[in-house]
């Protein structure tokens, strides 16, 4: 994919108030291409006089209602700013211009940058409150994560104390993440289509199966942490059918947002030539890493992985070692090769293991990716109770999951990326004005020492060894 990059710097003048200062363009075929935005600040001087040149841009820059001023409602411009929402984030300084202007865009960066703003204010400005139709549709791989993009959007359209009672509609949000309601949520789509949908894959395939969903009218279509979507044997093609079947990418504006996109370049490529968008979908990438919390402690156990049960005898030393008040042990997902062959997926013999040898810990619970609603509520619900907990995940389970009670982290499997390592080490050190250690130790073979050692490298943080 290297010989299809061509790059092309720009430079503004110092009144502008653009931040793009690195563009790609990439070239798919003689007519088609993308573009590929990049914030790269790692060759500012900031001498002391630089540094005051740069305070002072920073205080002329547009605020976030300055951004939108003109395009979206001012009554959801006012909520935006009761709910704190007044200073641009690099994302949206950045992705906001491109998605005004019609374009589809690739929304990368970190968890926590304000992509699920940046996107949902494109909702808001083109959506028509006055039809009664399903406009815009936000697909996510978990119901905990549908919960909060859902609470944003309703609180950006809930009355504003300012507007009055003369207050404008900003249109209605229905949340499809629950399978259970479904004669519900038919009932309230022939009544009175929401404007706004946020849905789970499951959900979303439920209702268009029985036709009791209609996008002919969508204008925007998100595909929220699409890396982890694509990466899930059972969400990935349902979210390509998404793509191309139910609505035409000609007919409406595509957005994907995550955290991590590997090879983005390749990506890019396959959004058009697979026509999940239109040609001139622009890759908006905020990469700034920002270092490990300090009481962050990093540590990983090099142990044999064959048999499999070396690693879980390792996993139960540590628990012994820590005695963690709570905790999430992390395993990746059962492949496709495994589950055809009937094998068994490493959280159920991991849960078993855990409940016949770990008798220190009674409330030892399990979230998968296809869990029941009512189980996964459930588990959820008495891991909140309790405190206490052994919470066994996977990447794409724990999306959205908000325990700030949880100490430690454990890497059964070490994870698929660096971003994936933040993610998981993102669960712990949630606990709001806390500064207490939190732990996060990898179980690791002899030979994947150098991908965390790349890991490190890459999130700025260093991890000891232990040996028990």
């Amino acid at each position: 994919m290297a010989s299809l990059v061509s790059p092309l710097r720009l430079s503004f003048p110092p009144n502008t108030n653009s931040n793009f200062n690195q563009f790609h363009l990439l070239k798919h075929s003689p007519n088609p291409f993308s573009v590929s935005i990049a914030l790269n600040t790692s060759s500012l001087n900031l001498s002391p006089s630089n540094q005051q040149a740069s305070d002072a841009q920073f205080l002329a820059s547009p605020t976030l209602r300055e951004f939108c001023q003109g395009r979206i409602p001012d009554h959801v411009l006012t909520r935006m700013e009761e709910l704190g929402f007044v200073t641009p984030t690099e994302v949206q300084q950045q992705g906001l211009p491109v998605l005004f202007s019609g374009c589809d865009c690739v929304l990368h960066a970190q968890t926590g940058s304000g992509k699920t703003l940046t996107y949902l204010l494109l909702v808001y400005s083109v959506i028509n409150t006055q039809r009664s139709s399903v406009q815009a549709l936000i697909v996510v791989p978990t119901r905990e994560l549908g919960m909060q993009v859902t609470k944003v959007a309703r609180m950006l359209a809930a009355k504003s104390a300012e507007c009055g009672s003369e207050q404008q509609k900003a249109g209605t949000v229905m949340a499809l993440l629950d399978g259970g309601m479904f004669k519900r949520h038919r009932t309230w789509l022939k009544a009175e289509p929401p404007t706004i949908i946020v849905a789970t894959v499951a959900s979303l395939c439920q209702m268009l199966d029985k036709h009791a969903l209609d996008l002919h009218a969508l204008k925007v279509l998100v595909i929220d942490e699409v890396d982890f979507m694509f990466n899930s044997s059972r969400q990935a093609g349902s979210v390509r059918k998404l793509l191309t079947t139910y609505s035409s990418c000609h007919s409406r504006q595509t957005v994907f947002a995550s955290a991590s996109i590997p090879q983005h370049n390749h990506f890019l490529h396959d959004c058009v030539q697979q026509k999940w968008t239109k040609n001139n979908v622009v890759h908006v990438h905020v990469n700034r890493v920002q270092p490990m919390p300090s009481r962050f402690h990093h540590r990983y156990m090099v142990c044999m992985v064959s048999p499999k049960n070396q690693k879980y005898q390792a996993l139960m030393s540590l628990l012994q070692f820590d005695l963690p008040e709570s905790a999430i042990i992390f395993v990746n997902e059962q492949s496709e090769k495994s589950r055809k062959e009937g094998g068994m997926p490493t959280t159920t013999t991991l849960i078993e293991f855990l409940k016949t040898s770990c008798t220190e810990f009674t409330n030892i619970s399990l979230l998968e990716e296809d869990q029941n609603f009512n189980s996964r509520a459930v588990s959820l619900l008495e891991i909140k109770k309790r405190n206490r907990y052994l919470l066994v995940a996977t990447d794409i389970a724990a999306r959205g999951v908000d325990l700030p009670e949880t100490t430690h982290i454990y890497n059964l499997d070490l994870p698929k990326s660096a971003v994936h390592y933040l993610h998981r080490a993102g669960r712990t050190g949630r606990k709001p004005f806390s500064e207490d250690i939190c732990c996060v130790t990898s179980i690791i073979a002899p030979e994947e020492r150098f991908v965390l050692q790349r890991f490190e490298h890459e999130l700025k943080f260093r991890c000891e060894v232990l040996s028990l």
